[in-house]
C-alpha cells in the first residue's frame, strides 16, 4: 500500500501504510507495528511525535485546507 497522510479536522495527521519514523537524531521511533499512526500537529501532545488528544483540550484550530506552494 502506498503511504497515505490525512490531516484530520483540527486534529492529528493520520499516517497509513508502511512507513519508518525517525527522530531528529536519525534514531528510529517504534510505532508498535500499528497500520495507522496519528502524528501531533498542534504541538501540545505529551507523547510527541504521536497525538494524545491534547488538541481537543487546547482548542487547536487548523487551516481549513492545504495551501498550495508557489513554484520557484
Amino acid at each position: 500500500m502506498a503511504v497515505k497522510i490525512t490531516a484530520r479536522p483540527n486534529g492529528p495527521y493520520l499516517v497509513e501504510g508502511d512507513v519508518e519514523l525517525h527522530d531528529p537524531t536519525g534514531a528510529r521511533v517504534d510505532t508498535g507495528g500499528r497500520p495507522v499512526i496519528a502524528l501531533c500537529r498542534c504541538g501540545g501532545s505529551g507523547s510527541k511525535p504521536f497525538c494524545d488528544g491534547t488538541h481537543g483540550k487546547i482548542g487547536f484550530k487548523a487551516a481549513e485546507a492545504a495551501v498550495a506552494q508557489a513554484k520557484k
